[in-house]
């Protein structure tokens, strides 16, 4: 981290902050009563409607407040580790990708997130960039994590889970408070670089305030910088020999800054929100066809949102911009691969509630969205049209019998015939405090801007040693053809899920659920040609008939994998089918003790097509910790063991290969000073030292230390 960028935002944030402290604080609110030892977690992102997580229709986990401000998790996506049914894989400083009881990858596309129901999705390219969210921790009043379909309510994208960041009103931050963090990471691997200790550092801080009973507002900002963690180096572990690529790795910053005003109409007639903001990021992303190094990535943002008793209107429009490198991806003129990207997303849309009856509670909307794309690697797709409305009756048969139904049709211009996504779930309840779930749920994923319409060529190497002794050492170039498919049809899936949820004794949440899914169309990044004798690739230095016999010898009448690829693309591959169940608890043991404990099985794929084309997942994984708050004295503790898996989706099959199981230890320890208005933290992440690869073409990830001094006024 150099001193220059870590001064530059230090300066940028303590400016906004200065400003903002420099008001009038309001008077301190009189202390509330002891809260209660559990409260029962109310959601919206199931159902587009208020309901205790007992009676969602769909599998939710709730990510507290406490949970967030206690974790030593230094970004968005480490929060998720300890969900149930969640694989997070790390690769580099700033790159993670989220899938819901699936096997995740370098660009995870089938999880939709949300904040304040404004789509984070990144349409282009057809993932979530987690590090793009522009407000600082202290303003999320919780996070709700679907696991399973969710597009008869939310519509694209939504096909394995929704993640909903559901952020605090001005009103209910009223105040000033002020963060920053200071830590340093272990670089020295055994299978990797052996360098100095990184380092990294943040800073936000936010001013809100109710200026009268009418208007309230909020102003945040803030900053991350970290040092690139150590590569892998030597042979990639799948026997073939080949060698992980030698490239600069890079760190990350990320600025963000964000605005919020609401207004509140005479006797709660109406209610407008106006927000906006930016969220910046720089630091290496992982693709298909390897890694580029993205500088100046950012996202802009405004959104209007009008609530009128049920009726929700919400407008927003997300502007992204930002340039990046091939660090392995070599044009045919010898020069990295650049791309550029500028894309804008406009959307509208609408919902409404209707209580029919004594039984029926309605709910129905839709939406509208525009996409404007220029980028450079597909410069034949520059627009997208999405035109979507869902409808859906929760009845009520009786005290202990209810079922919820729902559909979804959704138009895209890019997908021949409209897509239908229906939703059944039926609820039983031999108490209030208890439900099994029978649910049914169809979801889709609509093909990326580059998925349709990707155009460029990069060179790849071979070592002739590996055919022929005798030119041991020698690397040929050859050019290999990336191209999109403009023939893709939606990637969908089907799940049945038996579930529960219950209330113990008022203390705990109790969660299990079994669920069998189909994946089918899934759209893959693969091989589609390779070179012939009767077509060598330019300037082959030995007999074409060589290239017959490269491993593995192709036999078949028509054989377009192995051997010397000539082109990629992306294909809809087929039907891929996936079981698995879930396990969790968590509650209060006192006002002070949460306990938090979860075990997730995820069998190992079934595809109607070669399993070498797909990724496996961690079939194991188990996560346990606490956390407490107590007078001065706060803490959090957590374990999480991921089982081994094995990764296919970068570059080609010499690529691929496995990662091991490990276990991460993660703890916090806080003291509270100057009547709790400073809070001085010690957090550290993998607090054993392991060796951590989440990805096999991923970054190491070793020991972090951080420090945090936060204020409040």
């Amino acid at each position: 981290m150099t001193s220059r960028r870590l001064a530059v935002f230090t300066a940028l944030v303590l400016a906004c902050a200065t400003a903002a402290f420099a008001q009038d604080p309001p008077q301190p609110p009189p202390k509330p009563e002891a809260p209660p030892v559990y409260v029962e977690q109310v959601v919206v992102t199931a159902s587009k409607v208020e309901q205790q997580l007992v009676n969602a229709p769909a599998t939710v986990s709730v990510v507290t407040s406490d949970v967030i401000q206690s974790t030593p998790a230094t970004n968005y996506a480490e929060l998720f580790r300890s969900v149930p049914g969640v694989n997070l894989t790390q690769t580099s400083a700033r790159d993670f990708n989220i899938t819901m009881r699936g096997a995740t990858s370098t660009l995870a596309t089938s999880t939709l997130a949300l904040l304040d129901g404004r789509s984070l999705y990144l349409d282009f390219f057809g993932f979530v960039a987690w590090d793009l969210l522009p407000v600082n921790p202290n303003e999320l009043k919780q996070i709700e994590v679907i696991r399973g379909p969710a597009s008869a309510v939310w519509g694209a994208n939504a096909m394995n889970g929704v993640v909903n960041f559901i952020s605090k009103t001005p009103r209910e931050l009223n105040g000033n408070s002020a963060t920053i963090s200071f830590g340093t990471f272990d670089r020295d691997t055994t299978r990797g670089e052996k360098l100095d200790s990184g380092t990294m550092f943040g800073i936000n801080a936010t001013h809100a305030r109710a200026v009268n009973d009418r208007w309230a507002y909020k102003v945040s900002a803030g900053g991350y910088t970290s040092d690139a963690f150590a590569r892998p180096t030597g042979a990639i572990p799948n026997g073939t020999g080949t060698q992980y690529p030698n490239f600069s790795n890079q760190g990350t910053t990320q600025p963000k800054f964000d605005t919020r005003f609401d207004y509140d109409a005479p006797e709660g007639k109406y209610k407008l929100v106006f927000a906006g903001g930016y969220a910046g990021t720089d630091g290496i992303f992982h693709t298909g066809i390897g890694p580029f190094d993205g500088t100046g990535v950012g996202v802009g943002y405004g959104t209007v949102r009008y609530t009128r008793n049920a009726l929700k209107v919400n407008v927003f429009t997300n502007l992204l911009n930002g340039d990046a490198l091939g660090l392995l991806a070599i044009g045919v003129n010898g020069k990295p691969i650049p791309f550029k990207f500028n894309t804008r997303t406009f959307d509208a849309e609408v919902g409404n509630v209707n209580t029919i009856g004594t039984r029926n509670v309605l709910s129905y909307g839709g939406n509208v969205r525009f996409n404007s794309f220029d980028l450079s690697i597909a410069p034949r797709g520059d627009k997208r049209t999405e035109v979507g409305g869902y409808i859906q009756d929760e009845v009520f048969l009786n005290n202990n019998v209810r079922i919820s139904l729902g559909a979804r049709i959704d138009k895209f211009a890019n997908i021949a015939d409209p897509v239908f996504s229906p939703r059944a779930a039926l609820i039983l309840k031999p108490a209030n405090d208890h439900a099994v779930r029978l649910s049914f749920n169809k979801a889709f994923r609509s093909p990326s801007l580059i998925n349709n319409y990707l155009d460029t060529a990069i060179v790849n190497q071979l070592n002739l040693g590996a055919i022929n002794p005798l030119l041991s050492g020698v690397i040929y170039n050859f050019p290999v053809r990336a191209n999109g498919n403009e023939d893709l049809v939606e990637e969908s899936t089907e799940s049945f899920e038996v579930g529960y949820t219950g209330i113990i004794r008022n203390r705990a949440t109790l969660s299990a659920s079994v669920y069998f899914t189909t994946n089918r169309d899934e759209i893959f990044f693969t091989q589609v040609g390779r070179y012939r004798a009767t077509a060598p690739p330019p300037l082959w230095p030995l007999p074409p008939v060589v290239l017959e016999v490269l491993p593995p010898p192709c036999t078949a009448a028509r054989c377009d994998t192995g051997g010397l690829p000539s082109e990629f693309s992306y294909r809809n591959l087929g039907t891929v089918k996936n079981k698995g169940f879930e396990l969790g608890i968590d509650g209060a043991v006192n006002e002070a003790l949460n306990l938090f404990a979860n075990y997730s099985y995820q069998a190992e794929p079934d595809p109607d097509f070669a399993l070498s084309e797909v990724n496996l997942p961690p079939q194991n994984r188990f996560n346990a910790g606490l956390s407490f708050s107590q007078g001065h004295f706060l803490g959090n503790l957590s374990v999480s063991y991921i089982d081994d898996a094995l990764w296919q989706d970068v570059l080609d099959s010499r690529f691929t290969g496995p990662t091991e199981a490990y276990t991460q230890v993660n703890g916090a320890f806080g003291v509270k000073f100057a009547q709790d208005k400073i809070t001085a933290t010690i957090k550290g992440i993998n607090l054993t030292n392991e060796e951590i690869q989440s990805h096999v073409f991923g970054d190491i990830l070793k020991r972090q230390i951080i420090g945090e001094l936060r204020f409040t006024f």
